[in-house]
């Protein structure tokens, strides 16, 4: 099955796919459920998304000119250990990768929480933790044919997933020019900037996903180019989607009823066009949950990956398959999250959401703040790179003591890695 890591490796990315692999990754459950989440939080929630939108760009646009000043790099995690030292850089994608085998946990269990609309069978926690557990595997041995009978279904997930979004739009519209009388049925919260920064922290889990293609840039043709552009494009695309569904929806509803729904695009869509058209939405809803997984179980491998060819994890987990795919990590990847789903079982996918949902902000935190922290010490375009590092920080901060002391224990894990691999190295 291994056949070694070769010089060179297929690159079946183009920009649309890069693009496609962007906005599959970041839109995924977050934005269904996050303006039930935000609604009493008024105007703040507003300001939390324009402020997210606009660091996300800064991290983007220093994420596009790491890229363009070193396109023979295999990621973003060969460029940390450029510029940070191989002991800080496993540290940072063992965090990375962590974030990642959660997030296909939320994510499978998002999709079966809303297939069990249409299957009465998944009736009970057991059986949707059991199905998403199969959701999991579906999606892994699929990344295990090769990257791209991934990257296919990957652009036809995200043009399914853009649909109930896009339906949200155009009811907003409608209400829009029709005098937009139902924008007042409740009171807005005024903005509070105290709670600013806990509403960053929620708010930043949606756009998550953002650095895909930076992930994956040895998998893109012409990355210099392709992945700034697939970045930018992508974050821009989701930025707009997302402020005005998450928005529209908080001014189109009463609070009280948002607050309390727990799918609030199917319950809004359902509220001006009926019943079966939040039915369709919630299909759609999952869908984009497990587009969203199938990005994320690409990426599980592919950071490993890049960590391996870099040096700074033994080579051995890095070995492809016929079909060019890091199998070890993909496979140890879908382990670990179905582990995750299967001992969560007793809280609920809301009580493992709501955790895993601001340990996963966090965990990519570090990778985002280790970038800036590599872009200013390669002297590249410091004052966007500083910016986005403040940007970082601060959202990082939001994350709370729980959720960073957890962060610190998984990154610590990885200390046993990286000495075996410095061992090894020495003694060879």
């Amino acid at each position: 099955m291994d056949q070694g890591m070769p010089a060179e490796i297929e690159r079946p990315f183009g920009l649309w796919t890069a693009t496609a692999l962007v906005v599959g990754g970041t839109i995924g459950a977050g934005i269904f459920l996050l303006p039930g989440q935000l609604a009493s939080y008024g105007h703040t929630s507003v300001a939390g998304w324009v402020v997210a939108i606009a660091g996300t760009m800064l991290l983007g646009l220093t994420i596009g000119a790491l890229v363009q000043a070193h396109p023979a790099a295999t990621g973003l995690m060969e460029l940390c250990s450029e510029g940070l030292g191989a002991g800080l850089s496993v540290l940072i994608g063992w965090a990375y990768w962590v974030s990642v085998w959660a997030s296909m946990a939320v994510l499978a269990a998002t999709g079966a929480n809303y297939l069990a609309v249409f299957i009465p069978a998944l009736d009970s926690v057991l059986t949707k933790g059991l199905f998403a557990v199969a959701l999991i595997w579906l999606i892994t041995a699929l990344n295990l044919m090769g990257a791209r009978a991934a990257g296919r279904f990957q652009v036809l997930t995200t043009a399914l997933k853009l649909l109930p979004l896009l339906a949200v739009i155009v009811i907003l519209l409608g209400l829009a020019l029709n005098g937009g009388q139902e924008f007042q049925v409740s009171r807005q919260a005024p903005l509070e900037t105290g709670n600013l920064p806990s509403v960053l922290n929620v708010v930043f889990f949606a756009l998550v996903g953002f650095e895909t293609a930076a992930m994956a840039a040895e998998r893109v043709r012409n990355p210099e180019r392709n992945v700034p552009l697939a970045t930018i494009g992508g974050v821009a695309m989701i930025g707009l989607l997302y402020v005005t569904v998450s928005t529209g929806i908080a001014f189109a509803m009463p609070t009280d009823q948002l607050a309390a729904s727990g799918a609030p695009v199917a319950d809004f869509v359902t509220r001006y066009w009926g019943a079966w058209a939040g039915l369709a939405v919630a299909g759609f809803t999952a869908v984009s949950a497990i587009g969203c997984l199938n990005a994320w179980v690409l990426i599980s491998g592919e950071v490993p990956l890049s960590m391996a060819r870099a040096g700074l994890i033994p080579a051995r987990i890095g070995l492809l398959s016929k079909h060019g795919i890091a199998w070890q990590p993909v496979i140890a990847a879908g382990i670990c999250a179905s582990v995750l789903i299967l001992s969560n079982l007793s809280r609920g996918t809301s009580g493992l959401y709501d955790f895993m949902m601001r340990l996963t902000s966090s965990t990519n935190l570090i990778l985002y703040i280790g970038v800036c922290v590599v872009a200013l010490r390669f002297r590249i375009n410091k004052w966007l790179a500083g910016a986005a590092l403040l940007f970082s920080l601060g959202t990082l901060w939001g994350s709370g003591l729980e959720v960073a002391a957890w962060s610190g224990l998984l990154l610590l894990t990885a200390l046993p890695l990286h000495l075996y691999n410095v061992r090894t190295a020495g003694s060879s």
